[in-house]
C-alpha cells in the first residue's frame, strides 16, 4: 500500500475508532446496575438488537477471512458463509425465544436454571471463557495485520493497542454501550465494504480483465512482493525471480516444486510469469472454481466445517447473550429474522471481493497474506486517488469491526466471570473485564496466525461440541440430566479444544487425522450428543423434579403470565 493510501487509511480508521469510543460512552450515563451492564435492562428492541448481533457476528472472518479463503481456495470458501447464516436459522427455530424466556443473564445461568447443578454452572463458565478467548484471538491478530499493512509496524503493536482500547471500553460501558457500538459498527462496515465492492465490480466489467475461467493466474506487470513471515511456495512453471532482503540480492530460476522463502524477503517477478501460490492454496484456476477443487478438498472437511459453523453459531456465548436483552421471546425471534436478512445480504460482498482479488491481485497468493485482500485490493486494482479513498474506507470498516466484535466477545466473558467467579457486583464486572482482556492478548501474541476464517471455525467447533448440544437438548428434551450434560460437554470440549489448540500451535497430521485436526466437529459433535443422551438415560433418577414447569416456562408465550426464572448469583 502506498504512503498516501496508508495515511488516508490510518486517518479514517482513527476517526472511526474515536466515534466508537464516543458512542460507547453514551451508554455509561444510563448504566446504573448489574442488569444494565449485563442485559441493558432487557429493553433492546428488535431492529437495534439485530444490527448489534449482525455487527458483532460480521467479524474479521466474515469479510477478511472469507475473502482470503475465496482468493486462495476458490468456491470452497463459500461453505463458510453458508454454514454461518444457516446457524442463525437454527437459532430462530429452536433457541432464541426459549432462551429469552429463561430469564437468565448468561449461558451458565441457563444451565443452572434448567438442570439445577452448581457443578454444571462452573463447567459452562469455563467453556464461555474458552470460546470467547478463542474467538478473540483472530480479531486481535487482524489488528496486527491491519497495522502492519498500513505502517509496516510489527504485528504485536496492533494486538496490544486494540486489546487495551477494547478492554477499557467494556470496563466502563457494559451491554447498553456495546449495543450502540455494535449497531453503529454494522452500518459503518456495510457501507465501507459495499461501496468499494460496487466500484471494483464496475471497474472489472469495464476493463474486461478476465482471460478465461481456466487460465492460470499470472502477473500482468513487473511485481515486487514483500514476504513478512516464512512461507513455502508451490511453483507450477519455471519462473525467474529476483530475491533480496534475506542476504545478497540474487536472480534465480525456480523449477516446479516447493520453494521455501524466508521472512523479511522481497521477491520481484517479471510480467507474464505464472503466480506461485503459498502452500495449501489452489494453484490451478480450473480447480479454483469447482467445489472440492480437483480432489484436493476432502468432502469430510466440508461436512465437518458445515457442522461446526451451523451448530457453532447456536452455541456462541457473545451471540446468545444478546438475546437476553430482548423484552420477550417474540422480540427475540423477530431479531433473528432481521439478522438473517442482514447477514444473508452482506455475505455476498466478501465473496465478490475475494473473486476479484484472484483476478486482479494474484500477488497476494505469494506472501501468504490473503486475509489482507480486502484491504489492499482497491489500491492494487485502481491505483491513484480512487484506490487511496476506497482503501481508506475499507480500513475504517475494519477498525470498526475489530473494536465492536472484540468488545462483544469481551463483554460475554467478563459477564460470566463477574457473576460466577466474583460476587457479581458492578465493580466486580470491571475487574473481570481486565482479566478477560489480558488472556487473549497473550494468546494472540504466541499462537500461529492461520487464515482468520479457519481460526474462527475452530472456535465454532468448540461451541458446536459443547453449548449447542446443551441448549438444544436442554430446551427440547426433558430427559437431560446434569451428569449427562457435564459428560457431553467434557467429551465434546476436550476433543474439539484439543484439536483447535494443536492446530493453532502449528501441529499437522496426514490424511483423515489431519482433516479432523483441522475441522474436528464431524467427530466431536456426534460424540458430545451421544454422550449426553446415554449418560442422561443412565442417570434418569437425576432429572430435576420441576422439569415440566421449567420447560413450560421456556416454551409458553409471555402473554400467559407464567413469569420468568432467574437464578444464579448477583
Amino acid at each position: 500500500m502506498s504512503t498516501a493510501a496508508a495515511v488516508v487509511a490510518l486517518v479514517l480508521a482513527g476517526l472511526t475508532a474515536v466515534a466508537v469510543i464516543v458512542i460507547g460512552s453514551l451508554g455509561v450515563r444510563v448504566t446504573r446496575s448489574t442488569d444494565d451492564f449485563l442485559a441493558a435492562s432487557r429493553t433492546v428492541r428488535s431492529r437495534a438488537n439485530a444490527a448489534a448481533i449482525a455487527g458483532q457476528s460480521l467479524s474479521v472472518a466474515s469479510f477478511l477471512g472469507i475473502a482470503g479463503i475465496v482468493l486462495s481456495q476458490g468456491v470452497d470458501g463459500l461453505w463458510y458463509p453458508v454454514g454461518f447464516v444457516a446457524g442463525f436459522l437454527v437459532l430462530l427455530l429452536f433457541v432464541a425465544a426459549p432462551l429469552r424466556r429463561s430469564g437468565a443473564y448468561t449461558v451458565p445461568d441457563f444451565a443452572e436454571t434448567r438442570l439445577d447443578s452448581a457443578a454444571l454452572r462452573t463447567m459452562t463458565t469455563v467453556v464461555v471463557c474458552v470460546i470467547g478467548w478463542l474467538y478473540l484471538v483472530p480479531q486481535l491478530q487482524a489488528s496486527g495485520l491491519l497495522l502492519m499493512v498500513l505502517t509496516g509496524a510489527p504485528g504485536w503493536v496492533g494486538v496490544l493497542t486494540v486489546g487495551v482500547v477494547v478492554t477499557a471500553a467494556v470496563t466502563f460501558g457494559g451491554m447498553r454501550s456495546m449495543t450502540f457500538v455494535q449497531a453503529f459498527g454494522f452500518w459503518v462496515k456495510a457501507v465501507a465494504l459495499t461501496v468499494p465492492a460496487v466500484v471494483l465490480v464496475a471497474w472489472f466489467l469495464g476493463t474486461g480483465l478476465a482471460t478465461g475461467p481456466a487460465a492460470p493466474a499470472t502477473f500482468d506487470r513487473p511485481t515486487s512482493i514483500a514476504v513478512h513471515d516464512p512461507v513455502t511456495l508451490q511453483v507450477a512453471d519455471p519462473v525467474t525471480v529476483r530475491i533480496s532482503g534475506d542476504g545478497p540480492t540474487r536472480t534465480v530460476t525456480w523449477e516446479p516444486g516447493p520453494r521455501p522463502v524466508a521472512g523479511g524477503s522481497s521477491l520481484a517477478f517479471p510480467a507474464g510469469a505464472r503466480v506461485p501460490v503459498v502452500e495449501g492454496a489452489v494453484a490451478d484456476q480450473g480447480a479454483w472454481d469447482r467445489p472440492f477443487g480437483s480432489g484436493e478438498r476432502d468432502p469430510l472437511w466440508v461436512y465437518s466445517l458445515l457442522l461446526a459453523t451451523c451448530l457453532g453459531v447456536a452455541g456462541l456465548p457473545h451471540v446468545l447473550v444478546r438475546y437476553y436483552t430482548n423484552p420477550d421471546g417474540r422480540a427475540a425471534r423477530r431479531t433473528t429474522v432481521l439478522v438473517l436478512a442482514l447477514l444473508g445480504g452482506f455475505s455476498i460482498v466478501p465473496i465478490v471481493l475475494g473473486a476479484l482479488s484472484r483476478l486482479s491481485a494474484p500477488q497476494l497468493l505469494v506472501g501468504g497474506e490473503g486475509d489482507a485482500a480486502v484491504l489492499t485490493l482497491p489500491s492494487i486494482a485502481l491505483g491513484g486517488w480512487p484506490g487511496v479513498v476506497l482503501g481508506g474506507l475499507v480500513a475504517a470498516g475494519i477498525a470498526t469491526t475489530l473494536l465492536a466484535v472484540s468488545a462483544g466477545l469481551l463483554l460475554s466473558v467478563a459477564g460470566v466471570l463477574s457473576s460466577d467467579v466474583l460476587p457479581g457486583r458492578l465493580g466486580d464486572f470491571r475487574i473481570a473485564a481486565h482479566v478477560a482482556g489480558a488472556v487473549p492478548i497473550v494468546l494472540a501474541l504466541v499462537m500461529v496466525r492461520l487464515d482468520f476464517a479457519q481460526t474462527i471455525s475452530l472456535a465454532l467447533a468448540v461451541a458446536a461440541s459443547t453449548f449447542a448440544p446443551l441448549l438444544l437438548l436442554g430446551i427440547w428434551w426433558r430427559g437431560l440430566t446434569d451428569r449427562g450434560a457435564l459428560a457431553g460437554i467434557v467429551v465434546g470440549g476436550v476433543i474439539s479444544l484439543g484439536a483447535a489448540l494443536a492446530t493453532l500451535f502449528g501441529a499437522q497430521l496426514p490424511g483423515t487425522l489431519g482433516i479432523l485436526l483441522d475441522q474436528p466437529a464431524a467427530v466431536s459433535v456426534p460424540l458430545a450428543v451421544l454422550t449426553m443422551v446415554l449418560v442422561s438415560r443412565a442417570t434418569a433418577s437425576r432429572i430435576p423434579s420441576g422439569v415440566g414447569r421449567t420447560l413450560l416456562r421456556l416454551h409458553a408465550p409471555e402473554r400467559l403470565g407464567l413469569g420468568e426464572m432467574r437464578v444464579g448469583r448477583g
